[in-house]
Parts: C-alpha cells; sequence; structure tokens
C-alpha cells in the first residue's frame, strides 16, 4: 500500500524532526523543507498529500507561500494545516482567508497534529470512495466529485478542498438552511479550534471565487447559509 506523502515546512530543527519522526511512526512518508522558497519548489515537481506549513518563515512566510500555493492551479487543493507559535483570532482568519484548511497554535502534542492530519486526509480519500463517479449540478455551477473538478459557464474555478467540500454540502442540500454547526461538524468532520467566524471566512472566499454565482449562497440571519435556486436570488 503507498503511503500518503506529507510536506513539513518548519525551520525549528527540533520541532521538523519531532513532527517527521511522529509521521512517519504513524505510517506517513514525510519530508522536511525549512523554507518557504524550498517548499514550493519542491511542490513544484513532486505530489505530496498534504502540507504543514509554519507560518514564522524566514525569508517569505507561511502566509505569502500558502497564498503562493492556492494560486497554482496544480497545488490548489493541497490541503494545508498552518503551525503557528500565534494564536490570536486574528491570525486564524488570515490564515484561513489565504486557504488554509487547519490550524494548530504551539505548543501543541504530536498526537493532536496526527489527527488533524488524519481527519483531513480521510475526508478527501471518503469522497473519492463514496462519490467516483457523481456529477452534480445546480444553476450553472456543475461539480465533478471524482476529479475535483468545479465548473461554471464551462469555465473550471479551482478551490480549497474546504471550499468544494462546503460547495457540494450547500448544492446536495439545495433549498435547506445549514446552520454553521451543522456545517461544522458535516464539513470539518473533526474536533477543533474551529469557530463560526471561520465558516463565514471560507463562504467569504468561496462567494468570491463563485463569482456572480456566488450569490446563490444566501446569508439566513443568525442561523447560517443555504443555497438557493436562481430564480430565488
Amino acid at each position: 500500500m503507498t503511503k500518503q506523502k506529507i510536506l513539513v515546512v518548519e525551520d525549528d530543527k527540533h520541532i521538523s524532526k519531532l513532527v517527521k519522526y511522529n509521521l512517519e511512526k504513524a505510517g506517513f512518508d514525510c519530508n522536511v523543507s525549512i523554507t518557504g522558497e524550498d517548499a514550493l519548489a519542491v511542490l513544484a515537481h513532486q505530489s505530496y498529500d498534504l502540507v504543514i506549513l509554519d507560518i514564522m518563515l524566514p525569508k517569505i512566510d507561511g502566509f505569502e507561500t500558502c497564498r503562493q500555493i492556492r494560486q497554482d492551479n496544480k497545488l490548489a487543493n493541497i490541503p494545508i494545516i498552518m503551525v503557528t507559535a500565534k494564536g490570536e483570532e486574528v491570525d486564524k482568519v488570515v490564515g484561513f482567508e489565504l486557504g488554509s484548511d487547519d490550524y494548530v497554535v504551539k505548543p501543541f502534542s504530536p498526537r493532536e497534529l496526527i489527527l488533524r492530519v488524519k481527519a483531513i486526509l480521510k475526508r478527501g480519500k471518503a469522497k473519492e470512495n463514496t462519490e467516483e463517479n457523481e456529477i452534480i449540478s445546480s444553476s450553472n455551477i456543475s461539480i465533478d466529485i471524482a476529479r475535483h473538478q468545479v465548473k461554471i459557464d464551462e469555465k473550471e474555478v479551482i478551490l480549497t478542498q474546504i471550499e468544494f467540500n462546503l460547495l457540494v454540502t450547500l448544492i446536495k442540500r439545495q433549498g435547506r438552511v445549514q446552520s454553521r454547526d451543522r456545517l461544522l461538524k458535516d464539513v470539518w468532520d473533526m474536533d477543533s479550534d474551529v469557530t463560526t467566524r471561520t465558516i463565514d471566512t471560507h463562504i467569504k472566499r468561496l462567494r468570491e471565487k463563485l463569482g456572480k454565482s456566488g450569490k446563490l449562497i444566501n446569508t439566513v440571519r443568525g442561523i447560517g447559509y443555504k443555497f438557493s435556486e436562481e430564480d430565488q436570488v
């Protein structure tokens, strides 16, 4: 069985060594980059299933590294977990706005990190296995589940894993209001530091990427969100 590959981007040798050891002990194939530049170069030539990205890096920081990954169509859907000593709410929001899938604050336990890695990878794998040939559509949006491909009027839109999962969940439950708590449970499917504000940030990014079609995602004040039929907008 092929091991899933994880790239750890961390300039602290002690932390990277600890993370690498625990990931390999958990059955993953793990490599380490110490700068954002090196990580981007590695990702351009090698395929990885997930990136664990420190924010406080030399030269270009983790935020900028994340931004560049998300702007590259070939890399855009790689799950990213940001790891940092910064625990302020504003830093978490910035990380999520740039497209990270999860956020872990130092100091953290290796067990917690492994659980988050497994949860994110499990989400992607579950969709591959259970919805292999499924294609869903609504209005001018078409989603190919197996290919992780979203098209609007036949033009592809690049989404992160979380954005993709959010859109699929909302469209499959079209017309029904989804509370923020329900979306936390169904889209993130894990216990984490994800807050309702984080969901709002991801919805904002998703709407922006969908362009005019983003108006189909309606905010239900005090509750959550609903994907509406075009004639209801």
